[in-house]
């Protein structure tokens, strides 16, 4: 049976698949990325699962993987094979598609930022699918956006377009991991959010904790909370004027919030909007599989490519 692989490399985990050419999902893996050994153990991980997800292939289904299909957290050059940097990782200009391809004889390599390839599988397959034009925000510790265009999403001129983490809202405010300040990830990120409730409870908290305060009715709680949401709100409000979605995708971390995010969130927005068209805001649909299964789509797009030539 043909297939590709699909790999998510998270900062200390990494989720793979082996997936057909129909998305047919025919085979998971996990592993540890290796990260507190350094960043070339990080490579060697990579490399180790993509070879040992290739014998998997090769035995239960009769042929290898005919492509390989790569999400990084971080800046991409999907060009060039290069992820260029990686925070998470220690990661700066690691060619990556060179040496997975030279590993796994030669067979084609496409890369892609995470947010971004999980942006991919939330429009063909998820919230976006149908849409048009989305905006897939993916709230986490960090966070980051992906501009889906029909089928696709828009990498930008240097691969870094979406990054609406790093839009100010709140200028003066807390130092971004950018070097910026009051940047929207500095402010309303699950990082954040985390941060301030600490602060404001007096004991280690996380955005989640402060999700179940809100809803117990707590009124520290809230303020940080509203606080959030106000920022956020400002942030997509600012992406909606630019880009003009049909629809908002709110993914990662602290979408797993569900209403306690949702509706203050729609209504944020709503309060905001003048000439711009409101669009829907919706939760995303495919969880932390996302980056996985956009993957597999960056890996049969390639194939599909060189297909067609």
């Amino acid at each position: 049976m043909r297939h590709v692989i699909a790999l998510d490399v998270g900062g200390t985990g990494m989720k793979a698949a082996l997936v057909g050419l129909d998305g047919a999902l025919l085979y998971e893996a996990r592993r540890a990325t290796g990260r507190e050994r350094g960043p070339e153990a990080v490579v060697g991980s990579i490399l180790g699962l993509a070879e040992e997800l290739r014998a998997h292939g090769r035995k239960h289904f009769g042929t290898p993987a005919e492509a390989v299909g790569v999400a990084v957290p971080g800046i991409v050059d999907s060009e060039g094979g290069i992820a260029v940097y990686a925070a998470n990782l220690g990661w700066r200009d690691v060619p990556l598609r060179d040496l997975l391809s030279r590993r796994l004889g030669g067979i084609p390599v496409e890369l892609g930022h995470d947010v971004r390839t999980g942006g991919l599988a939330e429009g063909r397959i998820g919230a976006g699918r149908g849409t048009g034009r989305f905006l897939f925000v993916s709230l986490g510790t960090g966070i980051a956006g992906a501009i889906g265009m029909d089928d696709d999403i828009e990498a930008g001129a240097h691969g870094c377009a979406g990054e609406i983490g790093h839009i100010v809202v709140r200028p003066g405010g807390p130092v971004c991991g950018c070097g910026g300040r009051g940047c929207l990830e500095a402010v309303a990120s699950a990082g954040a959010i985390g941060r301030a409730w600490t602060t404001a409870c007096g004991v280690a908290a996380d955005a989640a904790d402060c999700a179940r305060a809100v809803e117990a009715g707590g009124e520290a709680a809230s303020r940080v909370w509203r606080a959030a949401v106000d920022a956020l709100a400002d942030g997509l409000v600012t992406a909606l004027t630019i880009l003009d979605p049909r629809t908002l995708v709110i993914g990662g971390g602290l979408a797993e919030a569900g209403d306690t995010l949702l509706t203050p969130l729609r209504a944020a927005v709503a309060e905001r909007v003048t000439f711009q068209k409101l669009p829907a805001i919706v939760p995303a649909a495919l969880g932390d599989a996302a980056g996985c299964l956009g993957a597999g789509l960056l890996a049969r797009d390639r194939l599909a490519a060189a297909a067609a030539v």
